[in-house]
């Protein structure tokens, strides 16, 4: 079974580059432009395995995210 992981980042490039790094090995990737977008993911999907969270993001921060 692949692992599911969530990247949060409102940086596309940040995104871009920790999905090229992952996918390689093997997760599956699901990413989310901002904590709204995030938190909505979680409820229509269920946890991911693992997110990677930015902390300093427009509306939603990191930490409110958590």
């Amino acid at each position: 079974m692949k692992n599911v992981i969530l990247i949060v980042d409102d940086d596309p490039i940040n995104l871009q580059v920790m999905e090229s790094r992952l996918i390689p090995e093997g997760h599956l990737i699901a990413k989310a432009a901002n904590g709204k977008d995030a938190l909505n993911w979680i409820r229509e999907n269920g946890a991911p395995d693992l997110i990677l969270l930015d902390i300093m993001m427009p509306g939603l921060n990191g930490y409110e995210v958590c």
